[in-house]
Parts: C-alpha cells; structure tokens; sequence
C-alpha cells in the first residue's frame, strides 16, 4: 500500500469511510465488521469516523463504537492505525443533521468520542463543520485546547473554506494537519481548498469522493470518461476516480464510505494504478 503523511503520521493512500455503516440503510453488524476487517487486510491505516455517525438519537457515537469493536476483535496488529473522528455535528434521530461548535460541548463531545473508542488520546480529532452561532476561532480555540492537554494527538477541521483553513492554522500555532471536505468528480468545488492544503502541506481528505461514479446512468452520460479510462485498465471506475485524486496532490487522501468488504477492496487498489498525463487531463475536463 502506498503511503501519505497526516501530520508526523505516516497513513495508506486510500482510508476508510465509516459513515455508511452507521447512518440510515445500514448493514448489520456482522458485514460492518468484516468490511473494515477486509480494510486492514488490505493495508488500510486510517479509519474515518464522527460521533454523529448513528441513526437513532440514542445511538449517538454508534460508528465510533463499531470501529472500536472491529479493532478489538482484529487478528492482526493495529498499532499503525489512524483513527480520525469528529465532532460538532449532532443528529436528533429524525434523519436531519444540527451544529454545535461552542468550545463546552466540543470538548464534552471529545471526552465522549475518547470512552467510545476506549483510547487515552484520539489519533486525529476534527471540527465537524462551521456553527454560524459560534465564532469560527472559539470553536477552533476548543480544538487547540484539547490538542494542548494531551486528549488528542492531531488536529483537523472539516467543511472548511480557504479563509477558514488559514485562521484554523494561525489559531493551532501551525499545527493543524488536515482538511475533510466533499470532493468528487460531481462536486468540484473545492479545488481551491485542496490547492491551498497542497501549498501548506496539510493533508486533504475528500469525503464522498465517489460522487457521481456511483451512479450508473451517470457513468453514460456526464462521467463516460471515467467508465473509457477504466475500460482501458480493466479496472472499476471507481479505482479511476480516486486514482486521478491521488495524482492531484500528494496531500490527498481520499475516504471512501464502504460497508461491504468487496468494495473497500476494489478502492484500495486504486492506490497501485496509474494514469498516464493524458488520462488525468481528459478526466480533469469532465
């Protein structure tokens, strides 16, 4: 597995998204285990979670929880693994999703993600997303200070924009190590986001970053040029999509959600394939 850095950790190219195990449509239990199993087994050493990732409002942590299990019951060593949590986010348990970056109930929200996932300090810790009711540089501040008493080892933001990414830095003294925002061949936007982490050498880590090749009827129309490119390689569209991610930068690390050890797999292969400066430049234009 090739390997990128977070910070002074050294990560796989391709994580592992947890979220589709935990939210509505979920897998039981017993399929959720072995696709992040089948992840290790591939090499996978960065495991992206949040403690809003449950579907009733009385599971709150349910995919930290499940990932804690999954480590616990691994056959293998798993000292080299990255967990990445977040928080901020809450679900009330109606399918919506509501903000609370005040520092109180960051904090409150890491003390919780710690006894979940039952470690002495949290690998990566990361601000959810921007509470329009709380000043962007107190809900970092809240971050700083539990990166300052030792309850987290790395920290992070999410959902964040260059402004924002620049202040988060000033604010951790120059210690913030990683970026999570939406990225894919159908959400694009964030280019200058992943160009200023590039710049800095902050990690970037593109959450749903198979937008749009998911979807077949996409593949015939808007996104066929992912579907010519694999055809070529006789591989997945799929590998294609976070193989050209991979060639943006060498901070990106994408997370793709899986729930089924078949597709956690085929990403992770994405990781050995390469695309020739003409490929990348077609894809680049969709």
């Amino acid at each position: 597995m090739q390997t990128r850095r977070i910070g002074d950790r050294s990560v796989s190219a391709i994580g592992l998204g947890g979220m589709p195990m935990s939210i509505e449509g979920r897998p039981d239990e017993q399929r959720s285990i072995a696709t992040i199993h089948a992840a290790l087994d591939a090499g996978v050493t960065l495991i992206d979670t949040a403690d809003a990732y449950h579907r009733d409002a009385d599971e709150v942590g349910h995919n930290e929880s499940l990932i804690a299990r999954a480590l616990a019951s691994y056959g293998g060593d798993t000292s080299d693994v990255l967990i990445a949590t977040k928080g901020g986010h809450l679900r009330p348990g109606d399918g919506s999703w509501t903000l609370n970056g005040s520092p109180e109930y960051l904090k409150q929200a890491c003390d919780a993600s710690l006894k979940r996932l039952g470690v002495d300090a949290i690998g990566l810790y990361q601000f959810h997303r921007p509470d329009p009711a709380v000043p962007y540089a107190e809900s970092v501040g809240a971050i700083r200070d539990l990166l300052d008493a030792g309850k987290i080892r790395l920290a992070g933001i999410s959902n964040a924009n260059p402004d924002q990414i620049r202040l988060a830095n000033e604010i951790l003294g120059g210690r913030l190590v990683s970026v999570q925002n939406e990225f894919s061949p159908a959400f694009r936007t964030s280019e200058p986001e992943l160009e200023l982490c590039a710049e800095l050498g902050i990690a970037f880590l593109p959450w749903s970053p198979l937008g749009g090749i998911s979807n077949a009827a996409d593949l015939g129309t808007r996104f066929a040029a992912f579907a010519d490119v694999a055809g070529t390689h006789g591989v997945s569209p799929q590998q294609v999509c976070l193989a050209w991610m991979l060639a943006k930068a060498p901070v990106v690390i994408p997370i793709p959600g899986s729930s089924r050890p078949g597709t956690i797999r085929d990403s992770v292969a994405a990781a050995d394939l390469e695309l020739s400066p003409e490929e990348l430049n077609r894809l680049d234009v969709v």
